[in-house]
């Protein structure tokens, strides 16, 4: 072999393994080059000469090879090992995405069936329309994995992906596309007649057709909201041609939506066409103001950082609320808690099972997970946690960043991004099962909560290295903790509630167990 066919051979190898590395980690080709360029910025390689490396007809110098492995978090002298382990290099990640269950016998789950009983169904339980749409819109965002790229190309089509916009950019937009604005002044007031009277509630902005929007004066005091609800305006212009067909936009207290005991048996159809309306208005607009390709740079500049969005005049909810949709991590969930323990928005992509919802409180849930925690403190720093979630047998490993805000009406709440670290584990080649049950002995050990073991230590650090995620490392600083959906159902050794809770069992249930046992 020549020397130039052995420089080839080697380019060939290195480049087939920064490939395979860089797939493995869902990463494209831009996202590799932000990271290089994140860590220097000289030496930081084109999307194309990246592109050449990985096809064998370059070689990286020693200084980017060094680069990339410090993203990888490899030894230098792996990429020059010409072994291709495919084990080690395409692992099969644990499936974590939403699953249903099949619903018997079929034929009664027909369009026709179901579109008699929903609505009864509703009417019988008191549940307003908008209370179910929302439970649909969450469904269909965990099986699509908040990607929609039909919203994104139609906001890209208006914004032409320009990052960041300034308030006047937001405007002129506005003005391109026809919208007429107008002021009124509307202060905070309480509904007594709400699902929780302690809560206030603004009236942020509302829609008369054809193309006239109302904002209130209020918004003036803060851009980040303004531009959104602007850019949530345009977007019913843009997709439904202003037809008007949409709620007023309010924050805090109650929405509008039917309460059935007071209006009516019938539950009024156009909550649920408003509700997903609310939805694809809303996404178009976060995804107007960050552009799908510019935000996912951007994120991965400030290692997804909660308060970068201060520098670009974005609220947090937003920030927050679009790293699911543009992080090429798919395993993330959303949590917009309010006190004392209600969801306004969710969304669990990695199949997180919930300990409250948004119909109806529950007298028991589990007072460990972050968003309680932080619920119940007045704290206004970011707050991570690493949590193995029991519910049953099935185990769960979780990194979450969770920090107060308040929504536009002075109302105290919650925002909480994390990730499922068992598939970022199980793509590196780490038994993920192992490290759950090493932390749990740990949290079990010490009465629910306990130091995270060194080992399991240095799989997250270098796991948060490799997803750009920085409040990982944060989250390892702290004790890990056990959660469940309910405190009933404790998983710990200890349990939380003082003793373990009794299990009802139906009195016909333990006759039948007893005349099969009596024959065996």
């Amino acid at each position: 072999m020549t020397a130039k066919q052995g420089i080839r051979r080697k380019a060939h190898f290195v480049g087939t393994k920064i490939r395979s590395l860089r797939k493995r980690n869902q990463l494209t080709l831009e996202d590799l080059s932000v990271r290089c360029v994140q860590i220097d910025a000289q030496a930081g390689p084109s999307v194309s000469y990246l592109s050449m490396i990985e096809n064998g007809k370059r070689a990286p110098s020693e200084k980017l090879l060094c680069i990339i492995a410090k993203i990888f978090q490899k030894d230098v002298d792996w990429f020059y090992d010409e072994s291709m382990d495919d084990a080690a290099i395409n692992p099969s990640p644990k499936e974590s995405a939403v699953t249903g269950i099949p619903l018997e016998p079929g034929f009664l789950f027909s369009e026709p069936l179901l579109q008699i009983a929903i609505p009864e169904l509703l009417a019988q339980t008191g549940t307003t329309g908008q209370q179910f749409a929302h439970i649909l819109i969450r469904a269909h965002q965990e099986a699509k994995r908040n990607r929609y790229p039909d919203l994104e190309r139609a906001a890209e089509s208006v914004g032409k992906k320009q990052f960041p916009l300034h308030l006047d950019d937001v405007l002129g937009m506005a003005r391109h596309v026809g919208l007429e604005l107008e002021w009124f002044e509307g202060s905070p007031f309480r509904d007594v007649d709400g699902e929780d009277p302690r809560l206030k509630t603004i009236v942020r902005s509302f829609f008369d057709a054809p193309n006239t929007v109302y904002l209130n004066e209020a918004l003036k005091d803060s851009p980040d909201r303004l531009k959104f609800d602007v850019a949530n305006h345009i977007a019913h212009l843009v997709l439904h041609d202003g037809d008007g067909a949409r709620a007023t936009q309010v924050s805090g207290g109650p929405r509008t939506g039917r309460r059935h005991a007071a209006e009516g048996s019938n539950v009024d159809a156009k909550d649920i066409l408003y509700a997903w309306r609310d939805f694809e208005c809303k996404y178009f607009a976060a995804a107007l103001l960050a552009p799908k390709a510019a935000f996912r740079q951007f994120l991965a500049r400030h290692s997804y950082a909660i308060d970068a969005a201060d520098s670009v005049n974005l609220s947090r909810t937003l920030v927050m609320r679009r790293m699911s949709s543009v992080s090429p991590y798919p395993h993330w969930h959303y949590f917009d808690a309010y006190p004392p323990g209600r969801l306004r928005a969710v969304y669990r992509g990695n199949g997180i099972p919930l300990p409250w919802g948004n119909m109806v409180m529950v007298s028991d849930p589990c007072q460990h997970w972050a968003v309680f925690r932080m619920l119940n403190t007045r704290s206004n720093k970011p707050s991570a946690q690493i949590s193995v979630l029991r519910a049953g047998d099935d185990k769960r490993l979780y990194c979450c960043e969770s920090i107060q805000s308040r929504d536009a009406a002075g109302n105290r709440h919650v925002l909480c991004a994390g990730v499922d670290l068992a598939p970022a584990l199980q793509a590196q080649g780490i038994d993920a099962d192992d490290t759950i049950e090493m932390i749990e002995a740990s949290c079990n050990a010490n009465g629910g909560s306990g130091p995270i073991p060194d080992e399991a230590r240095r799989q997250f650090v270098s796991v948060g290295r490799i997803l750009n995620i920085g409040w990982i490392a944060a989250g390892v600083e702290k004790d890990a903790t056990i959660i469940c959906p309910r405190s009933d159902s404790c998983p710990r050794h200890e349990h939380c509630l003082g003793k373990t809770a009794p299990k009802l069992r139906s009195r016909v249930d333990e006759l039948t167990a007893s005349v099969l046992g009596g024959r065996s």
